[in-house]
């Protein structure tokens, strides 16, 4: 039993590891992150629980009128292109 415990907790890792490896490398005419947060915060947007890039924007989960949501945001200029409520806190 142990060793199919091992065999779970192995894939499981090698799933975790693929999936950080798929994101996106800002590119050079991307605004860095700490300006992206900065903009988050002028948005109302509180705590950042995450943020990566990703399939050509900036995307990140945050708390915002006591809600998590997901926002995107233009990797150029951080305006919120788009945000959805969480269903379910991570």
């Amino acid at each position: 039993m142990n060793t199919l415990k091992t065999l779970a907790a192995a894939t499981l890792a090698t799933g975790l590891l693929a999936a950080s490896a798929q994101a996106d490398t800002p590119g050079k005419d991307w605004m860095p992150i700490d300006q992206v947060l900065t903009k988050l915060a002028e948005a109302g947007y509180g705590t950042v629980r995450s943020i990566e890039a990703d399939d050509g924007v900036w995307k990140a989960k945050a708390v915002r009128d006591g809600r998590s949501v997901k926002v995107q945001l233009d990797p150029q200029t951080g305006a919120i292109v788009e945000k959805t409520k969480k269903q379910s806190d991570d």
